[in-house]
């Protein structure tokens, strides 16, 4: 197979990466992994389409980040018609681009619709991620596994939902990963709620959540694949994200530590409760952040942590990925009518 993967940015990437670790999997299974950035696309006068992607040249790396300094070193560019991949992923983070470059933001999914029609397989669903560049994708969820959520620009509105909650929440952008621009409601800050309300809506939608205690101890990333736990010899790619800092944020960007996490009953009812959906908008790969018995984010364009996962259990779950990606390219061979949401999932 060929297999692009696209990110933000090629010489942003970093080795330990989860794209990198796939692209390196799919290569030692024998297949071609090429590395493309946001600004690499063109749309020719004649209606095809082409990048300029970036691939390792040797036959075998002994690290990833041998692997990944192949890829960037400037030889390994080369312009590749984009009908002629079997597989694009969409690894770029729309979030990462919105303030320096907001040109970013909706280009890979454009691209993606585009690259589909020519009859190549996108994961994820390029269509349905353009449905999910703001959280209130997430609002489109069950409310059993939801947090109690506001989405707002009117301070008193989103003061009144903070007072009904007992004077904690959560408030964050309606834009944007990362864990930027959080902030923990409490009596502490609450001489400070009109400002810090104010800081956020000043670019947009504020996002006002239920404080869930169980924070306290981090959350889940749960690796889904095809609506199904990601599961290998026995253990899941999942973990717990902690941070001793005061810092609210457990996300990896922002301090967190991975440690093993046994999954519990709770968590695989929170996977059955949105697997119809993720199934239905062919969401190949994503992350769950799981506090409690709630979900507070679906991570649908560049889950990480892959990494974390093969550390904490000793099993490289990468391969598995790139496998069902094998298997769904020999299905569209026989079967070239299933749209791309369908098989992307299937």
């Amino acid at each position: 197979m060929l297999i692009g993967f696209v990110v933000n940015d090629i010489e942003t990437e970093k080795a330990e990466y989860t794209t990198n670790r796939m692209a390196l999997a799919a290569k030692e299974m024998g297949h071609e992994a090429w590395f493309m950035g946001i600004g690499d696309f063109a749309y020719e006068p004649d209606g095809s389409l082409s990048t300029r992607a970036r691939a390792g040249q040797a036959k075998t790396y002994r690290s990833l980040k041998r692997h990944l300094d192949d890829v960037r070193k400037p030889e390994a560019a080369k312009l590749i018609g984009l009908e002629e991949f079997d597989v694009v992923m969409l690894r770029n983070d729309p979030a990462d681009d919105a303030e320096s470059d907001p040109w970013r933001n909706n280009a890979g999914v454009a691209f993606g619709q585009l690259i589909a029609s020519s009859g190549v397989l996108v994961v994820n669903d390029p269509t349905s991620l353009a449905n999910a560049l703001s959280k209130a994708y997430f609002q489109h969820f069950p409310e059993i596994v939801r947090p109690r959520t506001l989405i707002s620009r009117d301070g008193d509105m989103i003061q009144a939902f903070i007072k009904d909650l007992g004077g904690k929440a959560v408030l964050k952008p309606l834009q944007g990963s990362g864990g930027t621009g959080v902030f923990l409601i409490d009596r502490k800050e609450g001489p400070n709620l009109s400002q810090i309300i104010e800081a956020i809506s000043r670019d947009g939608y504020v996002v006002a959540q239920e404080y869930l205690p169980e924070a306290v101890r981090g959350d889940v990333r749960v690796f889904v694949m095809n609506g199904q736990p990601l599961m290998l010899d026995g253990k899941y790619a999942a973990f717990r994200r902690t941070n001793k800092s005061t810092d609210i944020r457990s996300n990896m960007s922002a301090g967190g530590k991975a440690t093993r996490v046994a999954m519990t009953d709770e968590m695989l009812a929170i996977v059955e409760v949105v697997r119809p959906k993720l199934v239905s908008d062919g969401m190949f790969l994503v992350g769950l952040d799981i506090v409690g018995d709630k979900l507070m984010e679906i991570n649908v364009f560049s889950p990480g942590g892959l990494g974390s996962a093969e550390a904490l259990y000793g099993v490289n779950f990468a391969p598995a990925i790139i496998g069902e990606l094998e298997r769904k390219v020999s299905i569209r061979q026989h079967y070239p009518e299933i749209d791309n949401r369908t098989l992307a999932t299937g």
